[in-house]
Parts: C-alpha cells; structure tokens; sequence
C-alpha cells in the first residue's frame, strides 16, 4: 500500500470518528427497521481529503416512503421535494435531541440508476437493489466510495480510494456509457479539476471529446449551475482548460473557445482566450476576505473576468501596416455576454452586473494619458454604481503586459483615480449623486405638473450637478430658471 493511501486512511479515520452521533441513531433506525443504510459520495470523498462535510448525504435499500416515514421520527423537519428522485431530506435542529452547536442535515435516497432518453432533457428514474449498483451509478470512481452506517465499513468496488491518492478522475463504469446516461456528467469532470485539482483519466478525456455533442440532451439550468461551481472553485482555469481542450465548451460557452483564434492586440499574449484566464487569474487574486469590498469567490467578478473580452471576434480589423483592432469590442461584448448568460439562465441581476462590467472594462484607457476631470470622475464612478469596487479589479486585472514599465505605469495610474475618487467622496456623496432640486422641488419652481418637461429639467440639473459638483439649492434654482427662460 502507497504511502499516499495510508495517509488518505489515517486522515478519513479521524473524520469518520468525528461523525454526529446523531447520524449513527440514524444507521440505527434504519437497521432496526430492516433497511441498509450507507454515507456516499461527496462526504466519504472529503473525508478523505480531510474536509468535513456540513450536509450528509445517504443511500439506503429502504423505498422513499419508507425513508420518509423513519426520516420523521428522527428529525425534528423532513422535506420530500425530491421524493420523484428518490430523496427525501430532514433536520435535526441543535440544543434540542442534538448535542452539536450546529444542525443536522441529512438527504437519504434510494439506490437508483439514472439514463437520458435521447429525446429528453430530464433523467428516468429507475430505483436499485444494491450498494454496489448505486455506487456504480455515480459520476467518478472518487465519489463511489461509501461507509455502511452504524457500524461503519468502508465500500470501495471500484478503488476510488487508489485514485483519490492519485488525483485522478475515472468512472466506475466505461466512460462513454456513464457520459450517455448523464451527459452532464462531462461538465462535473471540468469542476473536479477545477474544485480538487485533478486530472481526468485519459479515457474518460477521451469520451468527452468523441460525445461533447450529448450535453445538449441537459437543460440549461443544470449546465449552468456546474459552470457556476467550476467559477467559484479553487482552481476554475484548470476546469475551464478542461471544457475547452475537450471540445465541450463549444457548446456551452462557445464564446471562450473562439477568443483562441484572435490575437491580442498588445502581441504579448498567445490569444486573446490566455488572456482572459490570466484576467481571470489576477482578479482571483483581488478578492477580499468576508469582511472586504469584494468577498471572494466571486461569481460576478469571474465572470467579468473570463467574459470581457468576447466582443473581440466580432470586431477584429486589421489596420495598415499590419495592427489589428478591436474598436467597441466592450460594446458588443456586453451584448454577447447578456445574450450567452440569459441562455444559460442566469438571474437577472447576474446578467446586468456582467454585461455593464464588460461594457465598462475599457473606460479607465486614456486615464494616464490625460488628466480627467472631476466631471469624468464622477462619471466614472456614478456609471459603475455598486459595480464599482468590482470594476476597479476588473481593469487592473486586465492589465496583463509583460512590459514591467508599462505594467507600472499602469498601476500607478489606476491608483492616482482611485485617490481622487476617494478625494471627491470625501467632499461630495459620490455613492448617490443627484441633482441639487428633486422633482417636487422642479415642479414646485416652474409650476409644473408630473409629465415629461420635469423629467428634462431633472436631467440637466443632473447633467450640471457632474460638471460642476454640488451647487446648493440656491445656486441651482437660478440655474433652473435660466434654462427654463432660454427655452421659451
């Protein structure tokens, strides 16, 4: 035995000791009713890595209504919303049966299998018979480890433990079978790389390259949520190389892959796609703690990040004298961006928030070349809204040359506007700019009802009230006037 396994066991002993005893009463009950009861997947696998678990999660020969009815008298809530799967979940709160200073949470499903009829979007549902064939089932041999409960025997039919030391990631059964029966099964292998740093066994790669094709079969929410797992994982370029180099993102993100046909108009950089996972990277590295502007992972800044610059291929010209350009590529990639994150269902803040990150990704050049006025400042700031702290890492991480000079001429250019925003807030409320008069005031000045000259007015007071910072109310009411007369 290696000695990476000995170490692998001697860490999951020290977890599985620490196991709730309320999780055991649960095997208990379970015996006692005549049922098998075993922890799988996720939580065997972390306790391996030495990681506990906050939610368990059980597979047992007992049917859901079976599990139901025993998962009621041990829990203090139980839910069966995904009773049709076969799960059925409960809690058991703390300080009442429970000695933890946390809750219980537990989700118990029947042994099953799951395919893809060729035609559907969603899995049939078929209940087991055994362990074993559960285990079998499941996406890669990592997670089909299991330990019986209560008394604990580790189950390992296809040596996932071998390949948990290894860092490898294969399925229990051959590749393209398990990838037919659940195709997003392709997309979990890019988030594994991605959250734990493995690499995908040669064969399972592969498969995934001859039926990238199959994922289409998934709804668009299930591909979204994985690629949103991938993004706030430890590592998401590994898991990003996987979905690229394997031809599945082609089809669910086409838009990266094609960043590797254009070059980078500074030519320090591969492709435009290197760039944008080195973005990725450096914005990564810009998140906060918890308690920061911006708490990482990030969802929003990442995608920023990857996405920016996805205009570029649309856009392309090359110029006399053999430069290439890009001109608005922030423009039409804001468009790309919403239009490829609405398909993929994402929320509609998410969208806005990506999409008027990458449209506003390239407002900061020009900066160090000219001085900006406090107008542009205001703009800069008023624009980017609570977008703003997120747009500051975003154009920093964009930053990628490996002109050392340039890189920090850059910086310190980026550094003098987040001082002189930091001056202007000081004396101006930068967070909420309005105009001096509200539209009760406007109308109350020029005798108007609501309609559509109170909004014009409000927009110019808004308009000089950025040009020249905060009038008064005085100072504002003769400008209002003023312009009103001029109109007549």
């Amino acid at each position: 035995m290696s000695a990476a396994l000995v170490a692998l066991q001697k860490r999951a002993l020290g977890v599985l000791a620490g196991l709730p005893a309320d999780a055991l009463e649960l095997g208990e009950l379970f015996r006692a009713a005549g049922h098998e009861l075993a922890l799988v997947g996720g939580p065997v696998r972390d306790a391996f890595l030495g990681r506990v678990s906050a939610d368990l999660d059980f597979a047992t020969s007992a049917t859901p209504d079976q599990t139901e009815s025993i998962l009621a008298r041990w829990g203090d809530a139980h839910w069966d919303i995904g009773k049709e799967f076969g799960t059925i979940g409960a809690r058991r709160f703390s300080g009442r049966r429970s000695s933890l200073a946390q809750d219980v949470v537990v989700e118990v499903t029947t042994y099953r299998t799951d395919e893809y009829d060729p035609a559907s979007r969603k899995p049939q549902v078929a209940f087991g018979d055994s362990l074993e064939g559960d285990l079998s089932r499941r996406d890669f041999t990592v997670n089909s480890m299991a330990v019986r409960v209560p008394e604990l025997t580790f189950v390992d039919p296809f040596a996932g433990l071998t390949d948990l030391a290894a860092g490898v990631l294969r399925t229990p059964v051959d590749p393209r079978q398990s990838f037919d029966d659940d195709p997003l099964r392709m997309m979990r292998a890019a988030r594994f790389a991605a959250q734990l740093g493995f690499a995908v066994a040669p064969a399972a790669r592969e498969a995934i390259v001859d039926m990238a094709d199959r994922i289409a079969i998934v709804s668009a929410e299930r591909v979204r949520d994985e690629l949103s797992k991938l993004l706030v994982a430890a590592q998401p370029r590994a898991g990003l190389e996987v979905l690229v180099d394997t031809g599945l993102a082609d089809h669910v993100l086409p838009e990266l892959p094609a960043l590797r046909l254009e070059i980078d108009e500074h030519h320090r950089h591969k492709d435009v796609y290197e760039h944008s996972l080195m973005v990725l990277d450096k914005a990564i590295a810009l998140e906060t703690g918890p308690d920061g502007a911006v708490p990482g992972p990030d969802l929003v800044l990442r995608l920023a990040a990857l996405l920016h610059d996805i205009g570029k291929p649309k856009t392309k010209r090359l110029e006399d004298g053999g430069g290439v350009s890009f001109h608005h590529h922030e423009m039409v990639g804001a468009k790309l961006v919403a239009r490829r994150l609405k398909e993929l269902r994402f929320d509609k803040a998410t969208v806005q928030a990506v999409a008027r990150l990458t449209e506003l990704h390239l407002r900061f050049h020009g900066y160090g070349e000219g001085s900006w006025t406090d107008s542009a400042v205001r703009r800069y700031v008023t624009d980017a809204g609570p977008l703003l702290e997120r747009l500051h890492r975003l154009t920093r991480s964009d930053c990628t040359t490996r002109n050392l000079r340039k890189a920090a001429r850059l910086s310190a250019a980026y550094d003098d506007l987040e001082a002189r925003i930091a001056q202007l807030r000081e004396q101006e409320e930068l967070g909420a700019i309005r105009p001096d008069l509200d539209g009760t005031q406007i109308m109350e000045i020029l005798g108007l009802t609501p309609g559509r000259e109170v909004g014009e007015a409000y927009k110019y007071l808004l308009e000089l009230r950025m040009e020249r910072g905060p009038l008064g109310a005085d100072a504002a009411r003769d400008e209002l006037l003023s312009w009103w007369a001029a109109r007549a």
